[in-house]
Formats: structure tokens, sequence, C-alpha cells
């Protein structure tokens, strides 16, 4: 099951993250040279730019969570015991899962809010709704897997979050 969740998450968001992102680069590259040569912008790139850089942020965060490749502060491991270390894991993934799942649900109110206004950029007159829903949808997957790792068995492969027994990760 782990192994086919990895597959679909790096097809998924994975592959969307990517995309803006070599999108976000070629758009620098383009706007440079309008600029530089020609003395002419992309017209609305500031726009295209945190367009982009949204998705490539909120598509990146289910596959960090995924392989549990956040920022951790790991001062104190060495006098946790091992058999506090799975449980505290736990802790954390609920935590997170909790967290994740807050703001999602207030990103999905504030999509609501942007499409009922009928909210768009300056410039190219894009509605932000469907970017706001974007972040909340890969929030809530992201709370999700928080989630699955809360009630995974130790051991398992497909991530290193909870650790097993005597496991030093």
């Amino acid at each position: 099951m782990f192994k086919h969740l990895d597959k679909l998450l790096n097809r998924s968001t994975g592959l969307t993250a990517a995309t803006a992102l070599f999108s976000l680069m070629f758009l620098t590259l383009v706007d440079v040279i309008g600029r530089k040569f020609f003395n002419n912008s992309v017209p609305g790139g500031l726009e295209l730019t945190e367009i982009l850089m949204v998705i490539v942020i909120f598509g990146a965060l289910p596959l960090v969570s995924w392989r549990g490749e956040h920022v951790v502060f790991d001062s104190l491991d060495p006098w946790v015991p091992d058999w506090l270390k799975g449980m505290q894991a736990r802790a954390v993934h609920l935590v997170s899962a909790g967290v994740f799942g807050f703001l999602a649900r207030l990103m999905m109110m504030r999509a609501e809010r942007f499409a009922e206004y009928g909210d768009t950029t300056v410039h190219l007159q894009v509605s932000i709704a469907p970017v706001a829903w974007i972040m909340a949808g890969l929030l809530l997957v992201t709370a999700l897997i928080h989630l699955l790792f809360v009630f995974k068995p130790p051991g398992d492969p497909g991530h290193t979050g909870i650790p097993a027994s005597g496991d030093p990760s």
C-alpha cells in the first residue's frame, strides 16, 4: 500500500511542483531576457510568479511529509528513551495532522470568500479562488498523510517517521 501511495504522490504532487518550478525558471529567464534586450518585461510576470510559487511550495508539502524531510529539532533525542520515541513520533504526527487540517479548513473558507467576491489578480485578472482551493486541497492531503502515520505500525516500509523498536531514526 505504501509503495503505491509513494508512486501516486510522486506522480501527482511531485510532478506538479516540479513542473511549476520549471515554469517559474523559464518565466524568469524570459522576463530577464525581455527586460535586458527588449526593455520590456513579461506582462503579469509577478502575478504568475506568485501563483507558481504557491504551487511549488504547497505541492511539495505532501511529499515532504511523506518522506519525513521536515526540519527536525532533535537536540534532546540522545536523552529520550527508545520506547518513548515511537509515541513521540505519533504525537507529533497527530499534532501535525490537526494543524494542517485546521489550515486546510481556513484556506477553504478563504477560497469560498474569494469566489464569492470574485477576487482576481490585478494585472492579468486571473481568479484567485482556484489557487486558494489548490492550496486547501494540498494542505488536506498533507494532513491525511500525517494522520496515516499516526496509525501506521512501526517498522512498516514507506516512511521513517515512526521508528521501530530500537530503530535510531
